[in-house]
């Protein structure tokens, strides 16, 4: 999935000359409110692989963020995309080290996600915010070429080219903003997880019924006083 605010910087820091003849990977590829799939496709890559945790549009592997290595072998991609997706996997670390490894030396990695005071959407779950200063941090051992925010959308956004002397950094004891705790953490336990999402479908239901006593009430005052 990709917003607007994103697609417009894919589409100014991805090029014709990173995609043409070269393996691209899209993680994270269900296409509920655009993506990248149809721009690189334009541009004619020798293959195009879009993965995700369920079947539907711009899927073409089933696969969980934390497993792609396991599933495609490490350096095997030219181009690594991953638009809106992060801030869903929970093990942030895995996944980032996995979008990391993904790509062969040379290889460009474009991640776009969101930043503190985005609303939770759980998809199905929705666990972390970035800033770009954390993204300096995270991708500190790949060759940085842009990193941007949209204050509008409460993004932020890296094209970044991993170097050929890569060396993973340690993120062991990185902390991130959590939307489930609403501070910075370096994990979320089951606990947190569990009351979190109780208070969350309690909400919802509550919002739900307050809403069908919306919709009962104006129709009823539209029958008493007509033309309200």
């Amino acid at each position: 999935m990709c917003t607007t605010a994103c697609l417009m910087f894919g589409s100014s820091h991805l090029f014709p000359e990173d995609v043409r003849g070269k393996r691209v990977i899209e993680v994270g590829s269900y296409d509920m409110n655009g993506s990248m799939r149809p721009t690189a496709l334009a541009w004619k890559p020798a293959e195009y692989v879009g993965v995700d945790i369920v079947p539907g549009p711009g899927v073409d592997v089933i696969c969980d963020a934390d497993d792609v290595i396991k599933k495609f072998g490490k350096e095997r991609f030219d181009v690594v995309i991953s638009t809106e997706s992060i801030e869903h996997t929970r093990n942030w670390r895995t996944v980032i080290s996995n979008l990391k490894n993904l790509a062969a030396p040379g290889g460009v990695i474009l991640v776009t996600t969101c930043m503190p005071g985005h609303y939770y959407h759980p998809h199905p779950g929705d666990f972390w915010r970035y800033t770009p200063e954390d993204f300096k941090e995270i991708f500190g051992d790949l060759e940085i070429k842009a990193i941007a925010s949209d204050a509008r959308t409460l993004g932020v956004y890296l094209r970044a080219v991993k170097p050929k002397n890569f060396r993973e950094k340690d993120l062991s004891s990185f902390k991130l903003t959590s939307i489930v705790t609403g501070t910075r953490i370096a994990d979320i336990d089951d606990a947190t997880l569990t009351a979190f999402t109780k208070r969350y479908e309690h909400r919802k239901k509550l919002r739900a019924i307050l809403g069908r006593f919306e919709k009962f009430f104006a129709s009823a005052a539209r029958r008493i006083l007509p033309g309200v």
